[in-house]
């Protein structure tokens, strides 16, 4: 991997902007700079980002590609739960 591949942002998760805001919060405190990315269309026109439904996109760099997707995947893993738990709260 060359210095500009390192220096480049690359999306690891896209979804509503509930989620992504957790999934930007697990990441930095893992240690690793994420930025959130169309979060005013993905809110404002879900319908507008490409056929997914919430289109917000989490984008870390390049060289934090890794580590980032583990936490992704245990978020998504855990993502059940998560509803879950918030649904018995809603009761």
């Amino acid at each position: 991997m060359n210095n500009e591949d390192e220096m480049s942002f690359v999306e690891v998760f896209m979804g509503y902007e509930w989620e992504a805001q957790l999934v930007k919060n697990l990441l930095e405190n893992e240690g690793i700079e994420a930025l959130i990315q169309e979060a005013m269309i993905g809110t404002l026109a879900p319908f507008n980002t490409g056929g997914t439904l919430g289109g917000v996109k989490v984008m870390v760099w390049e060289k934090d590609y890794a580590k980032a997707k583990e936490v992704v995947n245990n978020f998504n893993s855990n993502r059940s739960d998560l509803l879950t738990n918030f649904e018995s709260l809603e009761e």
